[in-house]
């Protein structure tokens, strides 16, 4: 999709390109209310502008679509876990397994292009961080992953 097919696109479309970008349903409809983007720059701002008013509900909403780090994937996932190699996927799905059980949701990490090790490293790091401050690490993980993928969807 071009940004100029997606700003002409009808409104339950313009949604589901979004959700493909970001499961957050509030997430998807602001971005679909704020068309048309003149340029992907304009649409790469509003993206951080809709992701900044998200409650923490809809971060969760938007991070239960997301498979877990190392599990063997599928589509834009796979592309971007692509540095999971088979000898990181145990130690991964260990931490993943106590990062869940600490923190209540899927580790979540903006991959693309992270080595299976690098994930395995800031993974052990953030199962030290608080509450409050993990919740803030993922939210900006979160931006990462989903400005890519505005970007991809929009920049075709």
């Amino acid at each position: 999709m071009t940004l100029a097919s997606f700003n002409a696109s009808p409104a339950g479309e313009a949604v589901a390109v979004m959700l493909s970008c970001c499961a957050s349903r509030r997430f998807a409809g602001a971005m679909a209310a704020g068309r048309p983007y003149p340029s992907l720059a304009a649409a790469e701002k509003a993206t951080r502008t809709a992701l900044e008013a998200l409650a923490w509900d809809d971060v969760l909403e938007a991070m239960s679509a997301h498979p877990r780090i190392g599990d063997r994937v599928h589509g834009q996932s796979a592309a971007e876990q692509s540095g999971v190699g088979d000898s990181s996927r145990a130690t991964l799905a260990a931490g993943n397994a106590l990062y869940e059980e600490r923190f209540g949701h899927v580790f979540l990490i903006c991959a693309t292009g992270l080595s299976g090790e690098q994930m395995r490293a800031a993974l052990g790091a953030r199962l030290g961080n608080d509450p409050a401050t993990e919740r803030a690490v993922a939210t900006a993980e979160l931006e990462k992953i989903t400005l890519l993928r505005v970007a991809k969807a929009l920049g075709s």
